[in-house]
């Protein structure tokens, strides 16, 4: 006779799904991994000055729950410029990562990194967020931060069961200045 324990409350169980099978004396249970490994084409641009950048990588798209997702892709390394110290020849050393909290009403992209420079956005359709620059002193416990307001006019994540096209549109603000109108545009292959 097999006695079999109920799971626990926080793992999922599905059928059909790319799964792990954890094993223990009492019972066996499927949890799902919930991710993809995807192709992401990234546009940022300025509406108000010279600014265009357009990066592809490949990234993983992580399943949070209904309608949100996260996507961790890697920054690539830039050849000739370095944010962490003096400009060279060679590429950024430290890894960064790009990480986006998607869902249909707000987006969160921060960048991480173990280097002198980081930063977080927080985008929500029709309100005030929030946008902050950290740098790094060379004493690990100081660090100085920027911090800017920003308005999103509008947030778009379309794509059916998984997002296939982000759009956020917004303006970026120092107390009553103005510094201009940008869009952050992905696509998710």
């Amino acid at each position: 006779m097999k006695v079999f324990a109920p799971p626990p409350k926080h793992i999922r169980l599905f059928n059909n799904a790319p799964c792990l099978v954890f094993y223990t004396p009492l019972f066996s249970i499927k949890a799902v991994l919930t991710h993809h490994r995807k192709t992401v084409s990234l546009s940022y641009m300025s509406l108000d000055l010279p600014l265009w950048s357009v990066v592809e990588a490949s990234a993983t798209l992580y399943e949070k729950g209904p309608e949100r997702y996260h996507l961790l892709l890697p920054e690539p390394a830039l050849e000739g410029h370095t944010l962490d110290a003096e400009p060279s020849s060679t590429a950024i050393a430290s890894p960064r990562f790009l990480w986006l909290d998607l869902s249909p009403y707000r987006v969160i992209l921060t960048m991480q990194t173990h280097g002198k420079f980081s930063y977080r956005h927080y985008w929500e359709r029709g309100v005030f967020g929030l946008s902050r620059f950290w740098l790094q002193a060379d004493d690990p416990v100081q660090c100085d931060q920027l911090r800017l307001r920003n308005y999103t006019r509008t947030l778009t994540l379309e794509g059916h069961p998984l997002p296939s096209h982000l759009r956020v549109e917004y303006e970026l603000w120092a107390q009553q200045v103005n510094l201009g109108h940008y869009i952050l545009h992905i696509d998710i292959d």
